[in-house]
C-alpha cells in the first residue's frame, strides 16, 4: 500500500503559470541610482517568491507517485458535493452531483495550472469534489485519484480518453467502414497495459456474410477475447451487450461510421444520440461525436461514448514491453534464444517458428511487428476530436 504524507507539500505547477511583469523603463531608473546602489558580493538573486514554479498547499500525496495529479489531494472546505464529470467542454464541465442535480463547473485555478504531462486536466469519468457557487453553477476543488484510465499520444503528451472504466468496448463495422484489424490490436494492447477487459462489438453483420468474419472471430476468441456479432439496425446481438455492460463503466471506442452513437441508442434507447450516415465517396464516417461524454444505465453502471478514431497511438509502451500486451505472442517469447529478442530479425526466435509452423496467426504477427516499427505512427485527424 502506498504511503499518504499528510499536511503541507510543495507542487510543481505549469511553466509562465506566473509571469514575470518587465519594469519599464528599468535602464533609466539604474542609471540615475547607479552611484547609490550597494553592490554586495555575497547577494545573489533567488527564483522563489512570485516568479517560483513551485507552492506549497495544504494536502496529501502518494509517496510513490508524486507529480501526478491524479494523486494529487488538495484539502478542501467542508460544505462540498462528490460529483461525476460527464462531459468537459472547454473550461466549463458538466457535473452530476452527488445530491442528483447537474452542475455547470469551472475548475479551481490551482488544479488548472499543476504541471502535468496530461493533454488535458480534468477528463469524462473523473470523480471529483465541487463548491456550490449557485442554483446550477460549482467549482471543481478536488479530482479524486483515478483507480483507471484509458490513453492515447496526442502531440507527445498523454491525452485520457476517460477514467474510472471497468472495460473497454472496441467497436468496429463488418462494412462501410471496412475492419481494420490492426485498430483493434492496438487497443487490445492498451487494455491489456491498463488492466481493462476488452469486448470486440462487430456492427453491421446484416451487410456481409457472416461465415466471412470467422477466421478473425476465432482468432481473437481463442486468446479469450469475448466478440459479439452486432447489427443495431436489426437488433442482432444487442440483447448480449446489455449483460455485458450492466452494473460496469465501459468506454466505447472505434472509427467513425462504424455505428458505435447507434449501439448506445439500443443500448439505452432514451438516448437518443444524433447519429449519421456514411459518406458515399470513401466510406468513411462523418464526425458526429466531438467529445466523450458519460451516460448512465437504467440497468446500473455506465457508458462512455467518444469520438471517432482512425488511427490510435499507444501512450507510454515501449517495444520490449509490447509482447507482454499480446496474449497469443507472450507463451513463445519466452523460448526465444535471445533474452531481448524483438522477435523480428534475430535467428532462433520461437516467435517466428511458431508462426512459420501455424501456431501464431500471421496476421497478428504482421500487427506486432508494424507497431514495433512506427508505435507514434498516426493517420491525418487519427482522433477526431473536436473537443478541449
Amino acid at each position: 500500500m502506498p504511503r499518504k504524507k499528510s499536511s503541507k507539500i510543495r507542487i510543481e505547477f505549469r511553466k509562465k503559470h506566473q509571469s514575470q511583469v518587465r519594469d519599464a523603463d528599468l535602464t533609466s531608473k539604474y542609471e540615475a541610482n547607479r552611484d547609490e546602489i550597494d553592490t554586495i558580493s555575497s547577494e545573489r538573486v533567488s527564483g522563489k517568491g512570485e516568479l517560483t514554479r513551485h507552492r506549497t498547499v495544504k494536502g496529501s500525496v502518494d509517496e510513490d507517485a508524486r507529480g501526478t495529479l491524479g494523486n494529487i489531494e488538495l484539502e478542501v472546505d467542508r460544505g462540498t458535493v462528490a460529483g461525476l464529470v460527464l462531459r468537459v467542454h472547454g473550461l466549463e464541465s458538466i457535473v452530476k452531483g452527488g445530491d442528483g442535480r447537474i452542475y455547470r463547473c469551472s475548475l479551481r485555478r490551482v488544479l488548472k495550472n499543476l504541471a502535468t504531462d496530461q493533454r488535458h486536466v480534468l477528463v469524462a469519468g473523473d470523480q471529483v469534489r465541487i463548491q456550490r457557487a449557485g442554483a446550477d453553477q460549482a467549482w471543481i476543488v478536488r479530482i479524486e485519484p483515478r483507480r483507471s484510465t484509458l490513453s492515447r499520444t496526442s502531440k507527445q503528451r498523454r491525452h485520457i480518453i476517460a477514467s474510472n472504466v471497468d472495460q473497454l468496448l472496441i467497436v468496429t463495422s463488418a462494412s462501410q467502414p471496412a475492419i481494420k484489424p490492426n485498430l483493434i490490436d492496438r487497443l487490445l494492447a492498451t487494455a491489456e497495459q491498463n488492466h481493462l477487459e476488452a469486448c470486440i462489438c462487430i456492427n453491421k453483420c446484416d451487410l456481409v456474410d457472416v461465415s466471412k468474419l470467422q477466421p478473425l472471430v476465432g482468432t481473437y476468441a481463442q486468446m479469450g477475447y469475448q466478440v459479439v456479432l452486432l447489427s443495431a439496425a436489426k437488433g442482432w446481438g444487442i440483447s448480449t451487450l446489455k449483460g455485458i455492460t450492466a452494473q460496469r463503466c465501459s468506454v466505447v471506442v472505434g472509427q467513425s461510421g462504424v455505428g458505435k452513437s447507434s449501439i448506445l441508442n439500443a443500448i439505452e434507447p432514451g438516448l437518443k444520440q444524433r447519429v449519421q450516415a456514411v459518406s458515399e465517396e470513401n466510406e468513411k464516417g462523418k464526425h458526429t461525436t466531438t467529445t466523450a461524454e458519460v451516460f448512465p444505465l437504467s440497468s446500473g453502471g455506465s457508458l462512455v461514448d467518444t469520438p471517432g478514431v482512425r488511427q490510435f497511438q499507444l501512450w507510454d509502451i515501449v517495444a520490449s514491453e509490447l509482447t507482454g500486451l499480446f496474449r497469443d505472442i507472450r507463451p513463445f517469447a519466452s523460448k526465444c534464444r535471445y533474452p531481448d529478442c524483438s522477435h523480428i530479425h534475430e535467428n532462433d526466435c520461437a516467435v517466428k517458428d511458431a508462426v512459420a509452423d501455424g501456431r501464431l496467426d500471421a496476421r497478428r504477427y504482421d500487427s506486432y511487428c508494424q507497431i514495433v516499427d512506427s508505435p507514434y505512427e498516426l493517420e491525418r485527424d487519427e482522433f477526431e476530436d473536436s473537443g478541449p
